[in-house]
């Protein structure tokens, strides 16, 4: 049986495989849009990240746990509102990581760590949430869509040298 659990710092280092998994899953949904490859380095930089947020409070960790593993994770972020463009209240929040370990996609993990997700919102009195989904991971936009998330930005990058526009 699968149990969620609010988590700490501590359990930071038990989201590495889970991250790599999900990293090598958007490389291979963008296609030949550029991340980082040296897996090393994404978990450490994502790993700063999380050590951040947490250490800070401003954000939460949501473990998915079988036996003593962590087999899938939600990490989100809290920021302070409101917005110049969007109507966010005081504070609203950004699903900044959801992973499930491949091999258990498809059971509920997922939803069961979003549904997991609104209630510790709903707790805190925040309302709003921001996910962003990588071009060409279709099923988690349609998994947010069905939520009731809905388009409201595009993200572009610049990669490398500035070209020229003509």
């Amino acid at each position: 049986m699968t149990r969620l659990e609010l988590a700490g710092a501590e359990r930071v280092d038990d989201l590495s495989a889970l991250w790599l998994a999900l990293h090598r899953h958007h490389r291979v949904a963008v296609g030949t849009l550029p991340l980082v490859e040296d897996d090393e380095l994404s978990w450490q930089r994502r790993r700063a990240l999380y050590l951040d947020r947490l250490g800070s409070g401003n954000g939460f960790l949501v473990v998915a746990v079988e036996g003593n593993d962590v087999v899938g994770y939600a990490l989100v972020c809290i920021e302070n509102g409101p917005d110049d463009t969007f109507p966010v209240g005081q504070r609203y929040a950004e699903l900044y990581s959801l992973s499930v370990a491949p091999e258990l996609r498809g059971r509920g993990i997922g939803t069961r760590l979003l549904d997991f997700v609104d209630e510790e919102l709903a707790r805190r009195s925040i309302e709003d949430l921001k996910v962003a989904v990588m071009v060409g991971n279709t099923d988690a936009e349609r998994l947010y869509e069905r939520r009731g998330l809905r388009r409201a930005e595009l993200v572009l990058y610049r990669f490398g040298a500035r070209t020229s526009s003509r």
